[in-house]
């Protein structure tokens, strides 16, 4: 009998990348019949996920409660938490804590989160503000001290976000961050293609994987490196800039400057991964699935710039 597997989110990039891995996979669709978690199962894409033959259920992060009839029965659960909907860490860590609790009272036997490192501890309080890393990274401390058996899925910076940070004036795409070009080190990541894969890998890899972070990335993009590549693949006119701190907070809403400044800072000290390697976690790839390239991925969604 197919064990389950539940994915929260299952209508969003992450939660979507790994039911479309997992249902492509001849070895992981036996094993496994999975649960998709939506708030709304009458949209198009909660409809098209039930004539996949995934289970949809309707249920949410809020409480422990609301988050038990998605873990209920459930053998694995992979689950991501959106800082971005509410703004707020509290909710956030709120709603980490409810998914362990209902995992843990469910008796879930593998609990894998999309997790980030803890910013305010890695650069040694340096960079305090950056909350949807710190509230994922408490998440994950409260996971490790739950029993709950866990894996971590790191995600990094997702390359569509490059549709807003290069931006074309006249015939020139910039990209203008207060770093130093050559040694901000920046880990892209194809989130809607490739999120699947390094969750298969922690699936495939299982038990093996337990207590570990797996690295979700292609490679380390210097910010020159980003722009010549950017480049070389559309054949428009690219350049990167140093700019101020201040200046690039100026371009940005109040209420999410200082964060998103902190975080570009932290692609130059201590690093997104705080320095670690990608090795490690390419290795447990399946050889079928190589991350995406940056170069591929602009080709790939070149009407969008």
């Amino acid at each position: 009998m197919s064990q389950i597997l539940t994915v929260f989110g299952a209508t969003g990039n992450q939660g979507g990348s790994v039911i479309k891995a997992v249902l492509a996979d001849p070895v992981l669709s036996k094993q496994f019949k999975i649960r998709g978690v939506t708030r709304d199962a009458s949209k198009p894409a909660a409809k098209q996920l039930a004539n996949q033959g995934v289970e949809l259920v309707v249920a949410d992060m809020s409480s422990v409660e609301s988050a038990l009839p998605a873990v209920q029965g459930a053998d694995t659960v992979f689950f991501v938490t959106n800082f971005w909907e509410t703004m707020s860490h509290d909710t956030e860590v709120a709603q980490g804590k409810a998914v362990t609790d209902a995992s843990k009272q469910a008796g879930v036997k593998h609990l894998i989160f999309s997790s980030l490192r803890n910013v305010t501890e890695i650069s040694n309080g340096r960079l305090p503000n950056v909350s949807h890393f710190d509230g994922k990274a408490e998440i994950e401390q409260y996971i490790r001290a739950s029993g709950v058996p866990a894996t971590f899925v790191l995600a990094g910076l997702f390359m569509s976000n490059f549709f807003q940070m290069l931006n074309k004036q006249g015939d020139t795409y910039t990209l203008a961050w207060p770093v130093d070009l050559d040694k901000a080190q920046v880990p892209l990541f194809d989130v809607a293609s490739d999120t699947g894969k390094f969750v298969k890998a922690a699936l495939k890899n299982h038990p093996a994987t337990l207590g570990q972070r797996i690295l979700a990335a292609t490679d380390y993009y210097s910010p020159r490196r980003i722009v010549e590549e950017f480049q070389q693949a559309t054949g428009y006119q690219a350049q990167a800039v140093t700019i101020p701190a201040d200046v690039f907070k100026s371009f940005l809403p109040p209420p999410v400057a200082q964060e998103m400044l902190e975080n570009i800072l932290l692609l130059e000290d201590p690093g997104y991964y705080a320095g670690e390697s990608l090795t490690p976690s390419h290795e447990l790839l399946d050889k079928e699935d190589k991350p995406t390239q940056w170069k591929e991925f602009v080709s790939r969604n070149q009407e969008k710039w």
